[in-house]
């Protein structure tokens, strides 16, 4: 394994684990930590979408890191909204959230470029391969 596939699976290890976390986050946080009307919120709901791109994760399918890395800026835009408007300990759960999404998003970033320049390296040397063979 090349130095370049060890951190292609990394930053698959880190979109995965913050992905998780994320949604482990959001229905505690709605559930039981801090949420907006006692006994839970039906805000809790906003932790099914994310359930979605898990799949396409654990399968590594390019497409879903693609697509989360745009659709993770709506979680990020709630976090930063309710960081500043609610009250602790609910702003604290807000900022949490916020660092996740910048994690996960960085990760997914990550692993897009590092794949592509993989398969574009290995295309050029699989080229020169077959040219050289007569």
């Amino acid at each position: 394994m090349t130095p370049q596939d060890n951190t292609v699976r990394h930053t698959r290890t880190l979109a995965v684990a913050s992905l998780l976390a994320l949604i482990v986050l959001c229905l505690a946080w709605e559930l039981w930590l801090a949420p907006l009307r006692p006994g839970g919120s039906w805000l809790a709901l906003k932790a099914l979408p994310l359930c979605v791109p898990l799949a396409g994760l654990l399968k590594n399918r390019m497409y879903t890191y693609r697509w989360l890395s745009l659709m993770i800026w709506l979680y990020f835009t709630e976090g930063a909204v309710r960081a500043n408007g609610d009250r602790p300990p609910g702003s604290y759960f807000a900022m949490l959230e916020v660092l996740l999404c910048l994690v996960l998003f960085t990760a997914c970033a990550l692993h897009v470029r590092l794949r592509l320049k993989n398969a574009k390296a290995k295309a050029s040397a699989d080229a020169a391969n077959s040219a050289a063979t007569p």
